[in-house]
């Protein structure tokens, strides 16, 4: 953790002892002042300390001298004060920087700081120690006088759960997101739902471009949304999850009560934009590669495996789908919209469950197969909709197409299609020109034995175009296409497991890159 010559400033948090397997941890060059917590004797892992260049103050913590892999401690300049221990990686004179602290004292001669002055023990007892005693005695009866009113006061109120944690984040105005969004303006819609609507906005002190999702607080469950989507958001942190900047819970220009969430804007837009609305006649460069879906598909199991297992508390996102996977300057996938998302409890049970929503939890076409029997949010029913997802990036066609109908879903028509006739459902935009071109199939579902068989059909003209396809890349979609199968089986404990997804994508990407460049250099040399 990195965090060095920038300008922050408070106390080292204590709760910095609870990342348990942090090994390297650099706060140099900031403006921290308060004591070094002694919570970080609990970092057992500790290779590296630098916090030079501060306000710290106080004693040097004894539990650092117990972390027997530290290799380097740095505290120089600095306002610390009192006894060097002796233990440890203060053995080493070489592995602890202590200068500019001039009220440190003691420790091994070879630091040759002045010794520490020998308190001595007086017969009698002055005054002032004698009042020291007594305080000492008053002041826990205090506390914990104190306490208990507090426990009284809070126990009045709602279950932690649904207490607003918004006080944890930076607060920005009305005014200030009105002015960003041109008064909302309809020219800068990007996006809208059943409970908000998004806008790009811009901060015009730093130029930078911004997304604003005001929640529609007319739709019930809409404020709900607003608490758990940010109860979620604050807690995580990984690269293909799109990051929250601040939020704003206020009154409008009418009085009106206003809530908003404010992210970093995606260039790029949606994947589901890239997937069907991003090929026109005026542009035909718009469309996602073979190698950028894959990317994509890597992003978003990145993504959930994070949610999943991962993070402070399990995660559940309840609404995943290409309109909710955006896209950076740099194509990278964050999957965003977290306000179905459900916490399942931690391992105390101390944590009450919360959804946003009463009843269907997701979209039309995503939602699991045992979300309609009742049954209650998953990991798996993420998978579902992962496996969905997967197959419409591939295929092209979303799960809510017209063709689908009378027993025929997108998993059954990738299902039957698979291997052999693969060209017939692919993506065109993926195909070989040769392939590409070739006459369209022709897919009718044809009912058997009562309705329990849907067969494809398939033109018999263009199917020797087949052999013209690269074997590499057939695998490739093949395999891609079946983890989309495996992830969207209809019941949860057939589904593919959360270590396979994000695994199995980067194998499939690996092997296809080395393929094509393998061919590439062959022709070279056929050259």
């Amino acid at each position: 953790m990195d965090i060095s010559n920038n300008n922050f400033s408070g106390e080292i948090p204590t709760s910095i002892g609870n990342c348990l397997i942090l090994e390297y941890l650099y706060l140099q060059g900031n403006s921290f002042h308060g004591a070094i917590p002694s919570s970080m004797a609990s970092l057992k892992g500790l290779l590296e300390l630098d916090v030079s260049q501060n306000n710290l103050s106080g004693s040097i913590p004894e539990g650092l001298e117990k972390l027997l892999f530290l290799e380097k401690l740095n505290l120089s300049f600095n306002n610390f004060e009192g006894k060097v221990p002796i233990e440890g990686v203060f053995k080493n004179i070489g592995a602890v920087s202590l200068i500019g602290n001039t009220k440190l004292c003691g420790g091994i001669p070879k630091l040759q700081l002045p010794e520490c002055p020998v308190n001595v023990k007086k017969s009698r007892k002055s005054i002032g120690f004698k009042l020291a005693i007594v305080i000492i005695s008053i002041v826990p009866i205090f506390l914990l006088f104190s306490s208990f009113l507090v426990w009284i006061k809070n126990s009045k109120k709602k279950s932690p759960s649904m207490v607003s944690t918004l006080e944890l984040l930076p607060y920005v105005s009305y005014k200030e997101l009105y002015h960003a969004t041109s008064g909302f303006s309809p020219s800068n819609l990007i996006g809208s739902g059943s409970f908000g609507s998004v806008y790009k906005g811009l901060v015009h002190l730093e130029e930078r471009s911004i997304a604003v999702k005001v929640l529609n607080l007319q739709q019930k469950g809409g404020s709900k949304s607003f608490m758990v989507e940010c109860n979620v958001l604050r807690n995580i942190r990984h690269r293909n999850l799109v990051k929250i900047l601040t939020c704003c819970s206020s009154m409008d220009y009418n009085g009106n009560q206003f809530k908003a969430l404010v992210f970093e804007f995606m260039t790029n837009g949606s994947l589901d934009f890239w997937l069907h609305q991003g090929l026109d006649n005026e542009n035909q460069s718009r469309y996602l590669s073979l190698l950028q879906r894959l990317n994509v598909a890597i992003d978003v199991a990145s993504a959930i495996d994070y949610l999943h297992n991962h993070s402070m508390q399990t995660i559940i996102h309840c609404d995943l789908k290409p309109s909710n996977v955006l896209l950076d300057n740099d194509m990278v996938a964050h999957v965003s919209d977290f306000g179905l998302a459900k916490l399942l409890p931690i391992i105390n049970d101390s944590f009450e469950k919360q959804t946003s929503t009463i009843g269907i939890k997701g979209s039309i076409g995503y939602i699991a197969p045992e979300y309609g029997m009742g049954g209650e949010a998953s990991v798996e029913a993420d998978l579902y909709s992962n496996g969905i997802l997967l197959l419409e990036m591939f295929i092209g066609k979303r799960p809510t197409d017209n063709m689908f109908k009378d027993g025929l879903n997108l998993h059954n028509f990738a299902k039957m299609a698979l291997p052999e006739k693969l060209v017939q459902i692919v993506d065109p935009i993926l195909l070989p020109r040769e392939v590409h071109e070739a006459p369209t199939a022709i897919v009718a579902a044809r009912k058997y034995n009562n309705g329990n068989e849907i067969q494809v059909d398939v033109g018999a003209e263009g199917i020797s175009n087949l052999c013209q396809m690269d074997p590499n890349l057939h695998k490739c979609l093949v395999s891609i296409l079946e983890i989309g199968l495996a992830c969207s089986m209809e019941s949860p404990k057939d589904r593919m497991k959360m270590k396979e997804v994000t695994k199995e994508p980067h194998l499939i990407k690996s092997a296809f890159v080395d393929s094509t460049i393998h061919r590439r250099e062959f022709r070279r040399i056929q050259v």
